[in-house]
């Protein structure tokens, strides 16, 4: 069977590509059909482009390869990256599997095990495992450390040209071949354990990052399979007018993309399998990539033009934005400016502000207002904001109205808030009245809380000495009265006689110049 994935005739030099904006799709010309695009799965997220008896490792904004890998006897195929991105492993067209480091340039590890040309690898959920399909209709499963071959199933009849590993298993892995069917194997029982017929050659297939949906494509179908209902198929979508040859899944697995050799990549919603969005190409399609949460989509064509398109950087939108400040200059401008005689100021009136207790009293919200003064930020460092609040809820005559309705909790912030400050002389004529208003409002409860029991014997001792020290003061003041009147007394009395002296020697004298 012809596959679809024919080369271009001859080998074409590369063409230095001019340098774009980001949002621009950029073209870079290869050597050939370009079968295989793979992502690195970590930073930097560099691309392996497999195309001709090369691959190319790009950066994800580079327009030149930053490595070559070129030990190929014939045309390379599949490069796919490791889990962590640091070993590289593709087929070739004489049957071998090579193992690259991508720091090196020489294959770590070759795999001879095939008779022909061996179109699908990729390595396992375990790291040290390598799965290869090829045209000789065997999968075969290889052992890195080892460098020998494990398993080989050969239940497909034709080509196998896709398959993948599951990344939650490391023993299931799935095949895709031009007998029109896809297979799960599971190493551990050494054949496959379930089996789907697509319909059509089988061109690509992926699995969600779940484990429970298959993907399949070929022909002109994309066709979804429930796994974990034995194979179950789900939908089957026809939106291509030629063959299907790439799958691609995004990075939060709600989109599904599809390449064709009709020039077309459709964009699936992966909740309603339904189009979204279409991309156009200038030739067949025959691999597609999509980078690190979705930034970057590569399309590899027959023609051997690679097409990389940067989605563009959403606006990021300060939710806080902060006001201009003048420039240094603005204040510097006026430093040594001298006023004239006919300069005129103009002053702006400054805008107040109320505080969130004054809007609450504004609102006529009294219990509102009451509850913020009473945050340990105005009770603890500034308790005169909080009686002067009380004060005014009691100037309206909606004190009793705040103050009722309390829970146990708000209660004793209320009775720590007296305890702490009824004793003190500039509190004391407002608190007096809120501890009275307190024991009528909530004396029905006292003995269902003994927090507040205790609290209300604390007010109660704390009420009794206030008032024993004002017996003492008031006893005080009146002894300190009857000495300031005695004092009075005596100084108009001495004042008196001293005036009577006078006249009685006055009259002494009179009497005298009489006689």
């Amino acid at each position: 069977m012809v596959s679809v994935r024919a080369e271009a005739a001859g080998a074409a030099a590369r063409a230095e590509a001019p340098q774009v904006p980001a949002e621009t799709p950029v073209q870079i010309k290869e050597f050939g059909a370009i079968t295989k695009i793979d992502f690195s799965p970590e930073p930097p997220y560099n691309y392996a482009v497999t195309a001709s008896s090369r691959i190319h490792v790009y950066g994800r904004y580079s327009q030149e390869p930053i490595k070559t890998f070129s030990r190929f006897k014939d045309t390379a195929y599949c490069a796919t990256y490791r889990q962590d991105g640091r070993l590289l492993v593709a087929g070739s067209e004489d049957g071998a599997v090579q193992l690259f480091d991508v720091t090196g340039r020489a294959p770590l590890r070759q795999f001879d095990g095939h008779s022909k040309a061996v179109h699908m690898v990729d390595f396992t959920a375990d790291k040290y495992r390598i799965l290869s399909g090829a045209d000789d209709y065997t999968t075969k499963l290889w052992d890195i450390p080892n460098s020998t071959e494990i398993l080989s199933f050969s239940e497909h009849t034709d080509y196998v040209r896709c398959g993948c590993a599951s990344k939650l298993n490391a023993d299931l892995l799935v095949t895709g071949s031009y007998d029109h069917t896809v297979k799960m194997f599971d190493a551990r029982v050494k054949k496959s354990v379930l089996t789907v017929e697509h319909g059509q050659p089988v061109e690509s297939v992926l699995l969600f990052p779940s484990g429970g949906l298959l993907v399949s494509a070929g022909g002109r179908y994309v066709k979804v399979w429930d796994i974990l209902k034995g194979g179950q198929l789900l939908v089957s979508l026809r939106n291509h007018h030629k063959t299907v040859t790439c799958l691609c899944l995004s990075s939060s697995g709600q989109r599904l993309l599809s390449g064709s050799l009709d020039r077309k990549v459709k964009v699936y919603s992966t909740t309603s399998y339904k189009v979204v969005h279409s991309f156009d190409y200038a030739a067949s399609i025959l691999s597609l990539a999509l980078s690190r949460e979705d930034e970057t989509i590569v399309v590899g064509m027959t023609n051997g033009v690679l097409s990389v398109k940067h989605r563009k950087p959403e606006a990021k939108k300060d939710p806080f934005p902060r006001r201009r400040r003048p420039a240094y200059r603005t204040f510097v401008r006026g430093k040594n400016y001298m006023k004239k005689q006919d300069d005129v100021l103009v002053s702006r009136p400054l805008k107040t502000y109320l505080q969130t207790y004054d809007r609450d009293l504004k609102s006529f919200q009294v219990s509102k207002a009451l509850d913020r003064v009473l945050q340990p930020r105005f009770r603890v460092k500034q308790p005169e904001v909080t009686v002067a609040v009380i004060q005014e809820l009691n100037r309206r005559g909606t004190l009793s109205n705040a103050l009722a309705g309390r829970d146990e909790k708000q209660l004793s912030i209320i009775l720590s808030f007296l305890i702490r400050h009824l004793a003190e002389p500039r509190f004391a004529p407002v608190l007096i009245n809120v501890a009275e208003m307190v024991i009528d409002i909530y004396l029905p409860v006292i003995g269902q809380s003994p927090v507040i029991d205790k609290q209300f014997l604390v007010l109660q001792e704390l009420v009794e000495k206030e008032i024993s020290y004002q017996g003492q003061l008031l006893e005080a003041l009146g002894m300190m009265d009857m000495l300031f009147a005695t004092m009075i007394r005596k100084e108009s009395t001495s004042v008196f006689d001293k005036s009577n002296g006078v006249s009685r020697e006055q009259e002494q004298d009179s009497s005298s110049m009489s006689v």
